[in-house]
């Protein structure tokens, strides 16, 4: 078992530190090389993982705002608002300019519809929602 497999935290903090030394223009010697395939990995995990905390942020913002619209009358609706603005902030504080093509809006509102409850307030049925993504990418930043 490879340290990346055992103690992920040691391995990249050992990664790191051959990287400082390669960065500074030392030569390491043959038997410190670092783990190329594993540090690629990493690398591409770390915009992955921010990609899908944007997605999931922006579901639950659609999520608030649709709950909104289907139950208009209930008491939480002042709750779900502040949900949507909260929701929006943090996903427009992680969005990034290179995500905006990356970010499918139809498969995510199909996400939030199907995370919609079959009743609030007492069995309070929905009004209906819209089939399709009534959002834009820039009403669902906008935390206002």
């Amino acid at each position: 078992m490879s340290e990346y497999d055992s103690d992920v935290l040691k391995w990249s903090e050992h990664q790191a530190t051959l990287l400082r030394h390669i960065a500074a223009g030392e030569r390491l010697p043959a038997n410190d090389i670092p783990d190329w395939a594993n540090i690629i990995d990493e690398v591409e995990s770390v915009g992955r993982s921010e990609l899908r905390s944007v997605e999931s942020l922006v579901t639950q913002a659609m999520m608030h705002r649709l709950k909104q619209q289907a139950w208009p009358q209930s008491v939480t609706v002042v709750h779900w608002r502040r949900e949507a603005r909260t929701f929006s902030r943090q996903a427009a504080r992680r969005f990034t300019a290179s995500m905006r093509q990356k970010l499918d809006l139809a498969g995510l509102y199909a996400d939030a519809v199907d995370q919609l409850p079959d009743w609030i307030d007492d069995r309070v049925l929905p009004l209906p929602v819209p089939t399709g993504c009534p959002f834009s990418l820039d009403e669902l930043l906008d935390h206002s």
